[in-house]
């Protein structure tokens, strides 16, 4: 054991965010497994907790194994898994099968195993890689926008147009985070209006050819439009029952929570122990708990950009931010829907809610993030420099 904590490298402080929410995430896991417990049968929620153990487990592996690669391999890995993930997404588009009645074909099937793998998720990590290294190749470059067309967009379009079916608020998330990571990286402005106006009139076209054609092919464009227009609204429906559910468990939590395992609504709430995890949170520990989960996510943030900041290189600097920033976004936009103030989007709570390609796949980012930091500890070691007083400031906060 000594000697594994010998070989962790990388921010100290990610590490221990990443774990303190691991931890902390058995609890509520644990409580809102009752509804699943209920629905599937058994009785039991122990075999829940194991699984989302197992998970955990195989999730910091992931982690280790990937902070322990140099960085710089990710630039030709990125080019070599586009050209995979496109032929997983097309697998699933056309195999895939639905999980616990959710109404999208979004997972397949990994042989031998028989374990479900959500294919866009990996397409999330290694989309936001290969943009990251193509932006750190142009940065000191002056490009037209022409030229950007064939080896930056069409890929992203190519991904995202795969997705879009049956998974709208990931494929919104991930175009958003592309833009956001290519204004980041520098890209000029008049061409980022271009690609989102392209973008927008792109998801018009298709919700028009989905409503004309409904047999051609699964979609979800009814639900996208009935959510939207319910949260546009403000009024209940029977479509509103998750929200209206998660609301009652927000209200009953109050300031101190009614405390650990004891929620009501985990037991009626739809998707407790994944995508409404942040509403039994709330109900079992408060707005203190609440508050909490947020400032964790938050302070995870923040040494996201320091690490960006202190990396030696510009494709180290955009790697860290295109990797790191959607796992903040994802929380924020999880914890937001569970207190209405986004539509219902089916995201979960990053390395809080229980699923598998969740979990792995933010842990291979965590893994990213922290070989980024760790080939800077690297280069200050052979260097023996010293840091300034506001460097050692920053290494503690």
């Amino acid at each position: 054991m000594q000697t594994l904590f010998q070989n962790i490298k990388g921010d100290r402080l990610i590490w221990a965010i990443a774990t303190l929410l691991a931890i902390f995430s058995f609890l509520p896991v644990y409580s809102a497994a009752s509804n699943l417990a209920y629905t599937g049968g058994s009785g039991s929620t122990f075999s829940y907790l194991l699984k989302h153990f197992m998970h955990l487990f195989l999730g910091f592996a992931i982690m280790y194994a990937v902070h322990k690669i140099p960085y710089r391999y990710f630039r030709g890995l990125s080019m070599v898994m586009i050209p995979v993930v496109v032929v997983l997404l097309v697998v699933t588009v056309l195999q895939g099968t639905t999980i616990d009645g959710a109404n999208a074909s979004r997972w397949i099937k990994i042989p031998i195993v028989n374990m479900s793998f959500q294919t866009s998720t990996l397409a999330s990590v290694v989309l936001m890689v290969y943009v990251a290294r193509y932006l750190s190749k142009i940065k000191e470059k002056k490009v037209s926008f022409k030229e950007t067309i064939l080896p930056l967009w069409t890929p992203v379009f190519f991904v995202l147009i795969l997705i879009l079916p049956a998974n709208f608020s990931t494929t919104a998330i991930m175009f958003s985070m592309v833009v956001l990571l290519t204004f980041l990286g520098g890209y000029p402005i008049r061409y980022l209006l271009v690609i989102i106006g392209s973008g927008l009139i792109a998801l018009v076209l298709f919700v028009l050819v989905a409503k004309s054609f409904p047999d051609v092919m699964p979609n979800r464009v009814d639900t996208w439009i009935s959510r939207i227009e319910n949260f546009a609204n403000g009024e209940d429906t029977e479509e509103d029952y998750q929200i209206e559910n998660a609301k009652i468990a927000i209200a009953s939590g109050e300031i101190y929570g009614l405390g650990p395992g004891k929620s009501r609504q985990k037991n009626i709430l739809p998707q407790s122990s994944s995508d409404f995890i942040f509403a039994i949170i709330i109900e079992e520990y408060g707005l203190f708990g609440g508050l909490s989960l947020l400032i964790m996510y938050t302070w995870l943030l923040f040494r996201i950009v320091i690490v960006s900041q202190k990396s030696d290189t510009i494709f180290g600097k955009l790697l860290v931010l295109g990797v790191g920033l959607p796992i903040v976004f994802q929380a924020l936009i999880n914890m937001a829907v569970a207190v209405e103030l986004f539509p219902v989007t089916g995201q979960t709570l990053p390395l809080i809610s229980s699923g598998g390609t969740s979990i792995w796949m933010t842990c291979m980012a965590i893994g990213i993030i922290l070989s980024v930091s760790a080939k800077r500890e690297e280069i200050k070691a052979k260097e023996g420099q010293e840091e300034n007083p506001l460097d050692i400031l920053s290494e503690t906060i």
